[in-house]
């Protein structure tokens, strides 16, 4: 056993202010060793992102007490039974589904459904079925997706584990592993957009601003951008965005002004039912309308349903960008060390583990894009 330093989500619900309901707290941990197809990971960055804030306020239901965070890149130090396809000293990025790649999503190509993942992720655990960290008290916290991203090490599944170039920074590779992957992969493998696309953008964190990296990088005509938060507006413009709005006045109108009737893509990451609802009523005839956002499990959408058959419509969710992580993530490097996806400005603010209750309520009032720690 390792002892390591994590931070354990205690109770599930908490509205804020974090900072002072402290919610998370920062524990030392007992983490056993890797099993067969397991690796121990140094963790080197990790990026804090909504959904985790989801699992934080209850609109996730998760399993507590739990090692939160998903998005991560860092140093594998162990290796588990052998053969594996990684050694010690191999620098990683971490995905949030971790694909068996036996069941019939996988076999189809569809990753991010992998059965056997979406079982352990909901049960807290690795894909083995195990959890490797205890308590003092002799307990077993659970596992946050299969990545336990806020912690000094981490267990994972080899399925979890992607290699990254020697030249990518693990800061910016933590951002690839959720933000990027699910932003860009909704751009290019749901909304499969193409040169000359309008595009509309709702919710501007970093899963938002990722996609409009994708959008660019896909040869969109016309990006317009949508959050009410002034800065991250500039920063859409900074990014490639040719129009921003504030989306508090009259948005379904607005962009059908801005495009004629409506744009051919939308992409809705805020994870709200009522966003949706304005991203799907903005699209245009034939367009494509795609939701990356977590609403609360409780939350009803309410479309009108003829739409979708006189005008062609279609809607579509995406999760993990829609993609298999162990292709994709390769591709995605390429391009940023060509220059064309410029992920690290993304990261608005670091913080050490100590912060993260104060990292949360940065993200709660949108102040964040990405926000790293450096365990």
């Amino acid at each position: 056993m390792t002892t390591v330093r994590a931070a354990v989500l205690t109770r599930t619900g908490d509205q804020g202010p974090f900072a002072s309901t402290r919610p998370i707290e920062i524990r030392e941990l007992s983490l056993e060793a890797p099993g067969p197809d397991e690796i121990r990971v140094q963790i080197r960055a990790a990026g804090i992102c909504h959904s985790d804030l989801s699992v934080v306020n209850g609109s996730r239901p998760r399993p507590v007490p739990m090692v939160l965070g998903h998005e991560a890149a860092g140093e594998v130090i162990e290796v588990g039974a052998q053969p594996s396809e990684f050694q010690v000293g191999d620098r990683v990025v971490l995905a949030f589904v971790p694909s068996c790649g036996k069941c019939s999503p996988c076999a189809a190509g569809r990753s991010a459904l992998c059965e056997p993942g979406a079982t352990a992720n909901a049960a807290g655990t690795l894909l083995s079925g195990e959890r490797r960290w205890t308590d003092s008290d002799g307990s077993h916290p659970h596992h946050h997706l299969g990545v336990s991203a806020f912690a000094e090490q981490v267990v994972v599944s080899e399925r979890s584990a992607v290699k990254i170039p020697d030249q990518l920074p693990f800061d910016v590779a933590a951002v690839f592993g959720c933000a990027a992957l699910t932003g860009v992969g909704a751009a290019l493998n749901a909304a499969q957009i193409q040169p000359g696309d309008s595009v509309a953008i709702f919710g501007l964190g970093g899963v938002g601003l990722a996609a409009l990296l994708g959008a660019k990088l896909a040869g969109a005509g016309q990006i317009i951008a949508i959050d009410p938060v002034g800065s991250k507006r500039e920063l859409a413009v900074s990014l490639g965005a040719h129009t921003t709005l504030a989306g508090t006045g009259d948005t379904v109108a607005e962009l059908k002004g801005l495009t004629a009737g409506g744009p051919a893509r939308v992409i809705e990451t805020a994870g709200s039912a009522k966003v949706l609802e304005t991203a799907y009523l903005a699209t245009g005839r034939g367009g494509t309308t795609v939701t990356v956002g977590l609403p609360d499990p409780a939350a009803i959408l309410n479309i009108p349903a003829v739409s979708l058959v006189a005008e062609e419509r279609t809607l579509k969710g995406s999760y993990l960008g829609s993609s298999n992580p162990r292709k994709m993530l390769p591709q995605l490097f390429e391009h940023w060390a060509e220059g064309n996806l410029p992920i690290e400005r993304l990261i608005s603010h670091r913080l050490t583990l100590d912060e993260i209750n104060e990292g949360f309520d940065r993200l709660a009032t949108g102040e964040a894009v990405r926000q790293i720690i450096a365990p």
